[in-house]
């Protein structure tokens, strides 16, 4: 699914990411762990095309995302790759609905259709009768199962989220963990999280650990 070689990134004379090479499949749950500063947050951005690496190349499926021009790349994260932040990032003169279709609309479909497709996943998610609420409305567990709607309402084959539930109390951060494999076993995306929380690394398929911008093997 994902096919990471030799990637690496540096931000000035500052070395970030040194050679990292990976797999994950179809379907898995991957978690992304290391202490602060370890680079986790620049892979998961490389992953989502969101950043260009200095050298290497990222693989989905077939596609080298690395070799596509911006406008290509715009349309292929647009459409594959969906992000879940720590903060939710909803805007704040905009109802949690209309949070919700934006990707959709930005890749041109109307906003009856939009708004038909993330009921449905509103519903899913327990949250539909709270959709013409504006964010400041809601709580900090409805405002992060809204930010994984918008995330899959283009039906993208992989979720990137990056501490998704490092704002949330105990128990809504559980409810979301458990709602990550919830959607999994729904949709059959693939989700990549980086996290602190050991409890959701831990449930993951499998962890890859990063030290010092490069990928620590088991063995070590």
């Amino acid at each position: 699914m994902i096919k990471v070689e030799h990637l690496n990134k540096s931000f000035g004379s500052l070395q970030v990411l040194r050679d990292i090479s990976l797999s994950i499949g179809q379907g898995e749950v991957v978690s992304i762990v290391g202490a602060s500063g370890a680079g986790k947050t620049t892979l998961l951005q490389l992953l989502g095309t969101l950043l260009r690496p200095d050298s290497g190349h990222i693989y989905y499926d077939d596609v080298d995302v690395i070799g596509l021009d911006e406008k290509a790349l715009s349309s292929f994260r647009n459409q594959n790759v969906g992000f879940v932040f720590q903060f939710h990032n909803l805007l704040p003169e905009f109802t949690a609905l209309e949070n919700v279709c934006m990707p959709a609309l930005i890749a041109g479909r109307s906003m009856a259709e939009a708004s038909e497709e993330a009921m449905k996943l509103l519903q899913f998610l327990n949250v539909a009768s709270r959709a013409t609420h504006k964010p400041a409305q809601l709580s900090g567990g409805e405002q992060q199962r809204f930010a994984v709607a918008r995330a899959l309402i283009n039906h993208p084959a992989v979720i990137l989220a990056d501490e998704p539930s490092g704002n949330l109390d105990t128990r809504h951060a559980a409810e979301l963990h458990d709602l990550f494999f919830q959607l999994r076993d729904q949709y059959r995306q693939t989700f990549v999280i980086v996290t602190h929380n050991m409890a959701l690394a831990q449930k993951s398929d499998r962890q890859i650990m990063l030290r010092d911008g490069a990928v620590v093997q088991p063995s070590e």
